[in-house]
């Protein structure tokens, strides 16, 4: 039976390899959206805390040089406020998850790949060897996916969002040929053709 026949084992196992590399794309990417919004809200973070610092600073001065009673509740206040911030940032270190994130992202860009190579070379491989290589790449999935923290429902939407609609992981031929030496590129061999 041939392997582009819907009913053939070959065809249901590159369906089943498409999937499992879709879903990679989608997980790697959730992580790494998470990591952008995790070190964009760090940044925000470290700039309140410099303005609420001065803001305390500055109200306690006031308070000290002027002697009002109005720039001491301010400072407080203030300072009441810093130390929640800070208090948030010693709980949830954004830099530390978001490392995590990034590794998964990383580890699972592995897969993602060996995915891509595997369904490439899949005309010219037996089905023995590429169960056996599906097998071992979902296990190592496996492995990544219980060692790695979980991706959330935003960053889903913006992983959707980002792989549907800009096309983040996708390129041209022109796109690839402009990143390509001269010599290797499709467009240049097109024309020796």
């Amino acid at each position: 039976m041939d392997r582009n026949s819907q009913a053939s084992q070959g065809y249901k196992i590159e369906s089943q390899l498409r999937e499992a590399y879709g879903r990679i794309v989608y997980t790697s990417t959730s992580h790494n959206k998470i990591v952008q919004r995790m070190l964009s809200q760090n940044n925000k973070i470290k700039v309140w805390q410099i303005i609420l610092s001065a803001l305390t600073t500055g109200g306690f001065l006031a308070t000290i040089l002027t002697s009002e009673v109005i720039a001491g509740i301010f400072g407080a206040i203030v300072s009441i406020a810093l130390l929640i911030l800070n208090a948030y940032t010693k709980n949830f270190d954004l830099v530390e998850t978001s490392q995590s994130h990034q590794k998964a992202a990383d580890a699972l860009w592995i897969i993602r790949e060996e995915y891509v190579s595997l369904l490439t070379d899949f005309e010219l491989l037996n089905d023995e060897n590429i169960r056996k290589q599906r097998d071992e790449l979902q296990n190592r999935t496996a492995e990544i996916y219980a060692q790695s923290p979980r991706t959330d429902a935003k960053s889903y939407k913006q992983a959707q969002k980002a792989l549907k609609t800009e096309e983040e992981q996708t390129f041209s031929d022109k796109e690839i040929d402009v990143m390509l030496p001269t010599a290797i590129r499709r467009e240049n061999r097109k024309m020796i053709e």
